[in-house]
């Protein structure tokens, strides 16, 4: 097995056979990431050598393989033809593979367009991780998200009519105190226009050798603390009407949240209450992320 450049995977893929397909991410310009500042150029492997370390980890692993992500950071970008052929590849290959996934930006998916989404769907395809942030166009434009709330929206309904899972990422306390009522109610709308499979919750750490945590070096940009998290995440939950499965499975939230949506959100909103009602010295500290 090959790897270049830095591997991520979200938590849920912890299980799941990682077979590189991309290098690097063809945006970059987040202002909150880390993950490809270090000159990381992004490009597309070769189909074949994909296809060599697919059969690689078949004579290894074989049946015992039933979930498979392609890293890096925007495997969506790739030429729809080549993404299909080795998801197709991976399904004749491993004979209890149960799901494909990747990452992927709206934008990218957008440009992909309900026919390639279809084609990709019906080679293999089953998720796309997709980081949405927030649902509010002036928070998007200042972390340099390269995609705007309608975009998110159209590219989230896309997916799913193609038959593709659809797993949402939120940064709470992306926005800073300043935005942080408009980041939630926003955002609560964005989801709730797209009624994604899975909501995923993040907290906004700032990473080094980021723009971001200049600014907050520099005191532009407003932290929030562990108190202004939780209300902002009450406001968000509060506000949502989805049929999803939502999580925090992260290292960065003060707490964890997990339930199907709408049916846990009353349990969600009372967790929050009985958490604000600790001291924040009790949470975790305030830290810069390094990964």
């Amino acid at each position: 097995m090959r790897y270049e450049g830095p591997i991520y995977r979200p938590p849920s893929e912890a299980g799941s056979l990682l077979v590189q397909a991309t290098v690097g991410c063809p945006h970059n310009r987040c202002t909150f990431c880390l993950v490809y500042k270090d000159g990381i150029k992004y490009r597309v492997r070769d189909v074949r050598e994909i296809k060599e370390d697919l059969q690689e980890a078949a004579d290894d692993y074989g049946r015992h393989i039933r979930t498979l992500f392609f890293p890096a950071g925007n495997t969506i970008a790739m030429k729809t033809q080549d993404l299909a052929q080795i998801c197709r590849f991976a399904r004749n290959l491993f004979p209890n593979l149960e799901r494909i996934t990747v990452y992927g930006s709206s934008q990218y998916i957008a440009k992909k367009g309900p026919a390639e989404l279809k084609e990709l769907a019906e080679a293999g395809l089953s998720r796309i991780h997709v980081g949405l942030e927030s649902g509010d166009d002036e928070i998007l434009k200042r972390i340099v998200k390269g995609t705007h709330s309608r975009q998110q929206i159209e590219a989230g309904k896309m997916a799913m009519a193609a038959g593709i899972e659809l797993s949402l990422y939120v940064i709470l306390g992306i926005g800073g105190k300043t935005r942080s009522r408009s980041h939630a109610l926003e955002t609560a709308r964005v989801l709730n226009e797209i009624s994604p499979h899975f909501i995923r919750l993040r907290t906004f750490v700032p990473k080094k050798n980021t723009p971001l945590l200049q600014d907050v070096i520099e005191k532009r940009f407003d932290m929030m603390g562990p108190h202004d998290i939780l209300r902002e995440t009450a406001l968000l939950i509060g506000s949502l009407q989805v049929d999803s499965m939502l999580a925090s499975d992260h290292y960065t939230n003060y707490i964890n949240l997990e339930g199907q949506l709408p049916q846990s959100k009353a349990a969600m909103l009372e967790k929050i209450e009985q958490a604000l009602q600790q001291k924040e010295s009790e949470f975790r500290p305030f830290f810069i992320g390094e990964q």
